[in-house]
């Protein structure tokens, strides 16, 4: 008998419903950055565009993002791909004005947070949102540069009507 009121009386304390933790206390001043903002250089699939929004550069072209930026452009590897200066190596050119995915600073921001299919890596839990603003603002300082080292693809009807 005593052995079945222990059981019991553990049964009874393991089972006693606590308080849920208490919750972090959320910064409402800032707005929350989601996969749901919308660029118009963007598609939507479906025609079932996410909700507009627009992400602002906080830093604009402040010098000291640029420099830190430049710095980070470096220690995170983004120079292995995209070259050094972000001038193009096995991954697209930064800096000749060609953007797949929209190269206003919101699509840049949303490039490096979430990744891009083939091969552009997610750094969102990586990197927090001040520092994704650094590297936006150093990709946004760079000169385009005069010549493109590589030719955009013609059609063979646009071809053939070359001189």
């Amino acid at each position: 008998m005593k052995r079945l009121c222990s059981i019991a009386l553990f049964a009874l304390v393991a089972c006693e419903r606590s308080e849920p933790p208490a919750q972090p206390e959320v910064d409402d001043s800032t707005p929350s950055l989601s996969a749901g903002v919308r660029y118009d250089q963007h598609g939507a699939g479906g025609d079932l565009a996410p909700a507009t929004g627009g992400l602002v550069n906080p830093v604009g072209l402040d010098p000291n993002a640029i420099q830190q930026g430049a710095a980070l452009f470096s220690t995170m590897n983004c120079d292995g791909c995209h070259g050094g200066g972000g001038f193009g190596f096995t991954a697209p050119s930064l800096i000749d004005g060609r953007w797949r995915y929209g190269g206003a600073d919101g699509a840049l921001f949303q490039s490096i947070v979430y990744g891009r299919p083939n091969g552009m890596p997610a750094y969102g839990g990586l990197l927090a949102d001040a520092t994704v603003w650094q590297l936006v603002t150093y990709i946004q300082s760079q000169p385009l540069i005069d010549a493109v080292p590589t030719v955009a693809w013609l059609s063979p009807e646009i071809a053939d009507d070359r001189p």
